[in-house]
């Protein structure tokens, strides 16, 4: 008999993660709008405890290692906003991420900070984690965050 595949709660219970609390939109936005089958989940900034992580220009102020802490945290938020609007458990696939990154105009490993987001999906989410993804260098982001990443989930 094949064994079961572990529960998207059980993954994150076996990596230790608890979510955060889903952030509260800072402008005229809303954090999550579904359309259809599809959930856009608004950019989500690295704050910890509502203090962002790290901040200011990658390449400059903040370490490759720690902008991908930043991406990685992004992530978190993202899967809490998911669950917050229909549940981790209603995840068929993550389609596209999208990540900005603040940085000096010499850096050029945005794809390497991005992986920080993109992993952690593809470890709680197994398969349906993987996505298509953009990975951007901005001049800037709100309030001198470092990175920023936005996310198309097809839920049912």
């Amino acid at each position: 008999m094949p064994t079961a595949l572990p529960s998207i709660s059980e993954r994150l219970s076996a990596l230790g993660i608890t979510l955060p609390t889903p952030a509260n939109p800072v402008a005229a936005y809303v954090a999550t709008q579904r359309a259809g089958d599809l959930l856009f989940v608004s950019g989500q900034l690295p704050r910890k405890d509502g203090v962002l992580l790290h901040e200011g220009l990658v390449g400059r102020d903040v370490t490759l290692e720690q902008a991908q802490a930043c991406a990685k945290l992004c992530g978190l938020h993202i899967l809490s906003q998911v669950e917050a609007a229909v549940g981790l458990a209603k995840v068929k696939q993550c389609i596209k991420l999208t990540g900005f990154v603040a940085s000096t105009p010499d850096f050029t490993q945005q794809p390497v900070v991005i992986n920080g987001c993109s992993q952690l999906l593809i470890d709680v989410l197994g398969e349906q984690g993987r996505h298509s993804r953009s990975a951007v260098g901005v001049a800037a982001l709100p309030i001198n965050a470092p990175v920023e990443v936005e996310a198309i989930f097809l839920v049912s």
